[in-house]
């Protein structure tokens, strides 16, 4: 067939007609339809519309000719199952979302299937409702070939009549008023995944991240342990002195409060490290404002999440005085206040401030004074 135009014709999926029929009508002349004339049906519109944008229909196929049959009704009860299934899966989503768990306990079953729960009741629902597209799309909506001439210039008023009835036309095709099954099923369905995509968002607002300093708060903060410094402890709840650390070591330390070292203070975890005379000469005279004061002597605590994506930062090269995080190698300078020199951390780790109590044992004076983990919005 030839094109009828010089230009690559343009194939599309367009509206069907209310026959199933092959036509070669584009290759016959046909008289201007006056569109403003009451007698023509929508679909007489839209033809005519089509041909004067150039387009010829040349091929319709109607599914189902004879409206109402079996066949017919089976596949919208298809159709609506799968958009029901978004909305219930849809929902579970929420519920679970709203009112389940979320909070880590140690032994709890129950709290570990939160996030394995929000995962299958989301990928249901987007199963749903892509199935419910497809099937929609490939078995109830007609399957209909157009040619059309690709032209430049703007539209007049009867042009954009033809538009806008063609649209409506389009939205009488998909069957939405005549199969109310499927626009009840579809808005059962589609309404909860809305809300699906805007409870995280919701949520994530109801709580201001920096009330009460919410995103500043660890183990460390002296308000858990009834306002007194926190002592630095090792695993087993023991805790720590200065002659307990070699020279050139280090020492994973936990807040010695209890559950300082399960779950509940993941985000307290801190490595202490016993600098060399002149490294920590070093450290001291780089130290930033934010910092200053954080020192003990020798001795630096600094925290041990990496500030890309939470890894551990804990292998420690003590003749570069080099801080490595394993996950995507990282690399943090301990003497220039663990500021990150390979790797796609972009932030220094914060630094926890030490000092020794009346006892001999290391104590945080207070809390990070910057945010610990992943890099954030407000971090300074």
């Amino acid at each position: 067939m030839k094109a009828p135009h010089e230009n690559a014709p343009l194939r599309s999926t367009f509206t069907r007609g209310p026959r199933s029929t092959d036509t070669h009508a584009h290759d016959v002349e046909r008289e201007e339809v006056d569109v403003d004339d009451p007698r023509l049906s929508r679909f007489e519109i839209v033809r005519e519309g089509a041909r004067r944008d150039g387009i010829e229909i040349v091929h319709y196929e109607d599914p189902y000719p004879i409206k109402g049959t079996k066949a017919e009704r089976r596949m919208v009860r298809t159709v609506a199952s799968f958009f029901l299934l978004t909305g219930l899966a849809s929902t579970a989503f929420m519920i679970i979302y709203i009112w389940g768990p979320w909070e880590y306990e140690l032994g709890a079953n129950n709290s570990k299937l939160y996030t394995p729960l929000l995962g299958v009741t989301l990928g249901i629902a987007l199963l749903g409702v892509g199935f419910g597209i497809l099937t929609w799309g490939k078995r109830l909506l007609p399957r209909e070939v157009a040619i059309q001439d690709r032209h430049d210039g703007p539209s007049d008023r009867v042009d954009r009549k033809l538009t806008g009835e063609t649209m409506a036309y389009i939205a009488d095709e998909m069957g939405i008023k005549r199969r109310k099954t499927l626009g009840l099923a579809a808005l059962l369905g589609l309404a909860p995944v809305g809300l699906v995509a805007a409870a995280p968002l919701v949520g994530g607002l109801i709580k201001s991240p920096t009330k009460d300093r919410i995103l500043f708060r660890t183990g460390w903060d002296p308000a858990g342990n009834g306002g007194r410094p926190v002592r630095l402890t090792r695993e087993d709840g023991t805790p720590i002195r200065p002659d307990d650390v070699s020279v050139g070591g280090q020492m994973t330390v936990f807040p010695g409060i209890p559950g300082g070292a399960t779950n509940e203070h993941a985000d307290s975890p801190t490595l202490l490290i016993h600098l060399r005379a002149g490294d920590a000469e070093k450290a001291l005279a780089t130290a930033k404002p934010v910092n200053e004061g954080s020192q003990w002597e020798n001795f630096v605590a600094y925290s041990k999440i990496c500030t890309h994506a939470g890894c551990p930062a804990s292998l420690y090269e003590q003749q570069t005085n080099r801080l490595l995080c394993p996950c995507h190698q990282s690399q943090f300078l301990i003497t220039d206040n663990a500021r990150p020199i390979f790797g796609p951390a972009t932030r220094s780790l914060p630094q926890l401030p030490i000092t020794v109590d009346e006892e001999g044992f290391f104590v945080a004076t207070s809390d990070y004074k910057v945010a610990v983990g992943p890099a954030f919005w407000e971090r300074p």
